[in-house]
């Protein structure tokens, strides 16, 4: 997924880098001011050219590698480009809101020139070839199937934000669409639903989702191999105003959130609703912050000759106040997290002096099965074969207790990597073999510029530099797609899209670069 976070510009540009195999060399520790190994300028090395009149957005990004084309979503059009040649336009598909469907959003107090659009903002990839695609539709959300739009539109309510510049998430697996975003046109009806088949959703109360911002979610294929009969798993990333705070004012957290792709909701409680929702609070333990950083991204990184419980998440944080112009990377076990869910210790609602809520270590007796455990082996055992038959004991504990008490903490108990002056915004994770004929995980860090960063025990070496933009340092990078290469070959290519440097012109631009990163 790609969602377009921050301020939207008026303009984005989409860059494609080739990035060469690297050498790389171990540093006694990684400095928060650390220099690259190499900076390419600019439309350095440019080897193709692309760019079409009216584009305002890039907000998302599809690789489809059957096809050769790496697919973008745009405001009111969908574009395909050659991925070998991003000189040539193969194909474009306007999606245009009416003259009604602007007026009536404008109606509403929205800006008919700007966010009564129809801003692409989901695409994905159905079983069956074709493309599964969402926009905001004047704040009318819509959602449509195409090679070619069909003309089929369905509502896009609880699936595509309304507003073009709204955090959200979006996933499809095996043509189950989860998204996290919000189900009204103010933006105050939080929820992470799945649809189309089996709509199951989450609770609107405030112990679940309390002001989110969505980040990304990720599918762990946990019933590979499971001794245990378990199913897979979708994790969602996001931040969110912590209930458990006992402060005076709002404090934002970070979160992971857990469900289980089997999930039919309950019979008599949380009907059509999670009963597999779970969510723990993440740290990534800054110095001199006094205040949690949030995260901004994050990526899952397997390696495919490994099972799931060797993956990671890579996550990007900022932080969540002016004084900090820190940015950091953490990273983190999907096996830790998982422990966590299926193991850790629950929050609960404790009501102090008649009105004051706190939250407080659960100690009581949890009921059996476990609220929140997915369907298993033993529970199958016990005669439960779906979650409409979990006894409602189970479902009203994890109806009120969705928190769990254990904070989550990254690998070594710190962040990777912590870089003053730049706010990182995006991050991939690749897998290279370097000239000495070792595998690295190569972390590409997307903000101005596009930094490809290797960790190498506690710290972490700086290998290349790539400038996105020529006057504009402090430009945000909204999108990223590795887009080819192989797992371990030399060559990598990426993709990024980017606030245009030049808001006035009514042109984007995609630029291919190719450049040797060590040498």
């Amino acid at each position: 997924l790609c969602p377009n976070k921050g301020t939207m510009h008026p303009l984005l540009s989409l860059c494609v880098v080739w990035l060469l195999s690297m050498a790389l060399a171990l540093e006694e520790d990684s400095p928060v001011d650390s220099f690259p190994r190499r900076t390419v300028p600019y439309h350095r090395d440019t080897i193709g050219l692309f760019h079409e009149e009216g584009v305002f957005n890039y907000s998302t990004m599809l690789l489809r590698e059957d096809l050769g084309l790496l697919v973008i979503g745009a405001r009111e059009a969908v574009y395909a480009v050659d991925l070998h040649d991003v000189s040539k336009k193969l194909a474009s598909v306007k999606w245009e809101v009416t003259q009604k469907q602007r007026q009536d959003c404008g109606n509403k107090g929205k800006n008919p020139e700007t966010e009564c659009k129809n801003y692409i903002r989901i695409l994905h990839e159905m079983e069956d070839n074709r493309m599964y695609v969402c926009g905001t539709n004047a704040f009318d959300p819509e959602c449509d199937y195409m090679l070619t739009l069909e003309k089929k539109t369905e509502d896009g309510k609880g699936k595509c934000p309304f507003d073009p510049y709204q955090k959200y998430a979006s996933l499809m697996v095996d043509d189950d669409l989860y998204s996290a975003t919000s189900m009204n046109f103010l933006g105050s009806e939080p929820v992470l639903i799945r649809s189309p088949e089996v709509i199951i959703r989450t609770e609107f109360k405030t112990s679940w989702l309390n002001e989110p911002h969505f980040v990304s979610f990720a599918h762990m294929p946990e019933s590979v191999n499971s001794i245990t009969g378990d199913d897979d798993k979708v994790y969602l990333f996001f931040s969110e105003t912590a209930v458990e705070c006992d402060c005076y004012n709002k404090l934002v957290v970070s979160r992971v959130a857990r469900v289980c792709k089997g999930d039919v909701g309950g019979e008599r409680t949380l009907q059509k609703k999670w009963t597999s929702f779970l969510k723990a609070r993440l740290e990534c333990p800054v110095l001199e912050s006094q205040l949690p950083y949030i995260i901004q991204d994050a990526y899952s990184w397997c390696d495919p000759e490994q099972p799931w419980t060797s993956c990671l998440f890579y996550t990007i944080f900022a932080p969540q106040s002016d004084t900090s112009d820190l940015s950091a990377v953490c990273v983190y076990k999907v096996s830790d997290i998982s422990k966590v869910f299926s193991e850790g210790k629950y929050k609960t609602p404790v009501t102090v002096e008649t009105s004051f809520v706190k939250w407080v270590m659960y100690s009581g007796e949890v009921p059996s099965p476990r609220p929140g455990a997915c369907i298993d082996d033993a529970a199958r055992k016990a005669g439960i074969n779906q979650t409409l038959d979990l006894p409602d004991q189970t479902l009203q504990f994890v109806k009120n207790r969705p928190l769990m008490d254990q904070v989550i903490q990254p690998v070594g108990g710190k962040p990777s990597l912590v870089r003053k002056g730049a706010m990182f915004t995006r991050i991939i994770v690749n897998q290279v073999r370097a000239e000495d004929n070792k595998t690295y995980n190569v972390m590409f860090i997307g903000t101005g510029l596009l930094e490809d960063r290797v960790p190498l025990g506690p710290s972490s070496v700086v290998v290349l530099r790539q400038d996105t933009s020529p006057t504009l340092p402090s430009v945000k990078v909204v999108c990223v797609r590795m887009i080819g290469g192989g797992r371990r070959g030399r060559w990598r290519r990426l993709a990024a899209s980017l606030p245009s440097v030049c808001p006035r012109a009514a042109v984007a631009t995609i630029v291919a670069y190719h450049h040797q990163v060590w040498k």
